[in-house]
């Protein structure tokens, strides 16, 4: 009896019975089908296949859940800021859909211990996270439909996350800024990207971001995006007063 019991466990796990109570705790309420949410949570790297023999991954779904992100945050901002024109509402919106915001928001709600993958967690990229936030609001659109989907957002994005005087001062891009700034002062920029294996042997890319010529900041990270991006940053807060004054 005890090991049909164990067997019977294991299916529940493997058909959705576990993850069904899991995911429909962060969603609020019960999927009507849970394979769409499954597919939400599936890798590439699992090379799975449905019955048409078509790819199985979570990555059409994030098409349509950036699709269905964009279309209520749309209609929020539309709603909310009556004054603002369409650049002041398209800028908006990119700060709230912004990757290292949808990032942080599949981080908060943990959502990449549901990922079904044969790559290990550590060599997921940071995106993953955003990634699979906007899977999972694809699979509650086709589960649900817009009514339910645009409620989710609301209660996930919208209430807790988007505070219209904070995010009219948030820089989305520093690497942007600076570029912008170095073209309307008529400077020129360089940044210098190189390999920088560092002590530990770790593959990092080095960045020297020039103005006019001068070196005015370094940094390292992962990627040559990253290290822009940090270099960027760090030449903003130093000619922060300069750039102010335009």
């Amino acid at each position: 009896m005890g090991i049909f019991k164990k067997i019977f466990s294991k299916s529940r796990t493997l058909e959705g019975g576990i993850f069904f109570d899991a995911i429909s705790k962060i969603l609020g309420f019960k999927p009507v089908t849970v394979e769409y949410y499954q597919r939400a949570f599936t890798h590439r790297s699992s090379n799975k296949m449905d019955i048409n023999g078509n790819p199985i991954s979570y990555e059409r779904l994030e098409f349509l859940g950036d699709a269905m992100l964009s279309s209520v945050i749309a209609a929020y901002l539309f709603m909310e800021v009556p004054s603002g024109d369409e650049g002041y509402l398209t800028k908006m919106r990119s700060k709230i859909v912004s990757r290292e915001h949808l990032n942080e928001l599949g981080r908060d709600l943990n959502l990449i211990q549901f990922v079904e993958s044969k790559v290990p967690a550590q060599h997921f990229g940071e995106n993953i996270h955003g990634n699979i936030f906007e899977a999972l609001v694809g699979a509650i659109y086709l589960d649900q439909g817009y009514i339910v989907c645009e409620k989710f957002i609301q209660k996930k994005v919208i209430t807790p996350y988007v505070d219209i005087a904070r995010l009219e001062g948030k820089v989305i891009s520093y690497k942007s800024l600076i570029i912008e700034w170095c073209q309307k002062e008529k400077k020129t920029f360089n940044f210098d990207v190189f390999e920088d294996n560092g002590i530990t042997g770790e593959k990092l890319f080095g960045v020297k971001l020039s103005i006019d010529q001068k070196v005015i900041a370094k940094a390292r990270a992962v990627s040559k995006k990253k290290a822009e991006e940090k270099a960027a940053q760090r030449a903003y807060f130093a000619l922060q007063e300069k750039i102010s004054e335009k």
